[in-house]
């Protein structure tokens, strides 16, 4: 049956499949493709992200206080280190204004978690499509498997005989909509893996961050 299988060419299995076989696999090739797009999106938003932030931070570290830093930070457009930094300035700022010094721990540790918060639902932004991806692929290319071992069936009970060739088209039309499932689940499931590691990572990095501003805003304006 393999060896017959191997004889039938791909694409004259799906031109003859059946509508619904057709649909499967069609709507498994678009989500392939979306899952796709949004891993290559994913990736460079990852890569210019880490590269963004190596930037800024090497010259927060630098900087002598928080007024110096802040008159900079346009030099270094779209990083998220620079929205967290934008955010606990805001409140230092504020407090300055009110109290003319920092009083307020606890409201700055908010803020920056706030600028944490936000930047981080940026970068998971489409992951879960990735997920939803790898979870619900295998089944759909089940659904088009089941469907083919249906009409093998119906086919060998027309035909009134057992013969590979009756039913060997539609089991290779079965196995075309598995394969195509596991081809859509198999790289969104790895890569939704990698990109979640990378997001722990950029937040470890952010609250390590958050620290450091602290820190830099207590030697700049603390008592």
């Amino acid at each position: 049956m393999v060896l017959l299988l191997a004889q039938i060419d791909t694409w004259d299995l799906i031109k003859e499949s059946q509508p619904v076989p057709i649909g499967v696999m069609l709507l498994l090739l678009v989500v392939s493709v979306a899952s796709w797009t949004v891993i290559f999106a994913k990736w460079g938003t990852f890569r210019k992200a880490r590269a963004r932030n190596l930037s800024f931070l090497r010259a927060f570290r630098k900087s002598e206080n928080l007024q110096t830093m802040a008159t900079g930070v346009e030099q270094f457009p779209l990083s998220p280190l620079v929205s967290i930094f934008e955010y606990g300035y805001e409140e230092v700022d504020r407090q300055l204004k009110s109290r003319g010094t920092l009083g307020n721990r606890l409201a700055m540790e908010r803020s920056l978690q706030l600028g944490v918060s936000e930047e981080l639902g940026k970068l998971e932004q489409s992951m879960s499509w990735l997920a939803t991806t790898a979870s619900i692929s295998p089944f759909i290319g089940l659904l088009g498997t089941v469907w083919g071992i249906m009409d093998a069936f119906t086919a060998l009970g027309t035909a009134g005989t057992a013969s590979l060739r009756v039913v060997a088209p539609h089991i290779g039309e079965a196995l075309i909509t598995t394969a195509l499932g596991l081809a859509a689940a198999i790289p969104a499931a790895i890569f939704y893996n990698y990109f979640s590691h990378q997001l722990r990572e950029m937040a470890a990095r952010m609250e390590d961050f958050s620290l450091e501003f602290m820190n830099l805003a207590e030697r700049s304006f603390g008592d």
